[in-house]
């Protein structure tokens, strides 16, 4: 019987690791609706439970399975901070309940919202490659001209001027240079966010788990929860 639940890069993962995590989480978080950033294995991870997952063993077997790519995310981090020649980063000393916010696993599916809420390492990645990101100007100012609800100004929303509407005046918006920063900034965090899901699919491309631990939406095995 093993006592690992992955291999990366040929070096074991302890089920030890998965156990501490589970330790602290008290139900696996689910994915909210309307996530279209994800990959497509973890798009499938995190839809709630129906008639397919009513037996609590097997709830309890996709848990566990879900558990262990938290961990292997953690792994890959870890070794991609060190190639990256980036500070260490401290261990993951998980003694209290895993907080996972209810928006971070709409946006980002339960399994990469997990990893970077459990994981110093992802968090130092993310980072990493938010720095990396460029943001065309021509992006942020196409943003504002799209998305002009999110920028009435506070008397514009009082009155309840509809932002594509013909009597919308120029005058009921946050001018862009205002908010061109914050506009930048978020479509910075957003494709940091893309470049993680990509890395993450590249780095456990080759992971090789032990039974009972493969990834919640493998369709090798009967559990498996590869639905769209």
């Amino acid at each position: 019987m093993t006592d690992h639940a992955a291999v990366v890069h040929g070096e074991p993962v302890p089920k030890s690791r998965v156990d501490a995590l589970l330790e602290t989480v008290q139900e696996r978080p689910f994915r909210g609706a309307g996530n279209g950033a994800t990959s497509h294995n973890d798009a499938a991870d995190g839809h709630r439970h129906n008639a397919a997952l009513s037996s609590p063993a097997r709830a309890e077997r996709q848990r566990r399975r879900w558990a262990t790519q938290v961990v292997v995310a953690d792994e890959l981090a870890r070794r991609a901070v060190a190639e990256r020649g980036l500070p260490p980063v401290p261990e993951v000393s998980p003694t209290r309940l895993l907080a996972v916010a209810e928006n971070d696993v709409a946006d980002l599916g339960s399994i990469v919202a997990a990893a970077l809420a459990h994981s110093p390492a992802a968090r130092t990645l993310l980072t990493e490659l938010e720095a990396e990101q460029h943001i065309p100007e021509e992006a942020v100012q196409d943003y504002y001209d799209r998305n002009r609800d999110r920028f009435l100004t506070p008397e514009a929303l009082r009155r309840g001027v509809d932002p594509f509407g013909r009597r919308a005046a120029p005058s009921d918006f946050l001018p862009f240079e205002q908010v061109r920063q914050a506009v930048e900034g978020e479509l910075r965090r957003a494709a940091a966010h893309r470049a993680f899901f990509a890395w993450f699919d590249q780095a456990r491309a080759d992971v090789v788990y032990a039974a009972g631990h493969e990834h919640p939406g493998d369709p090798s095995h009967p559990d498996h929860e590869h639905r769209h």
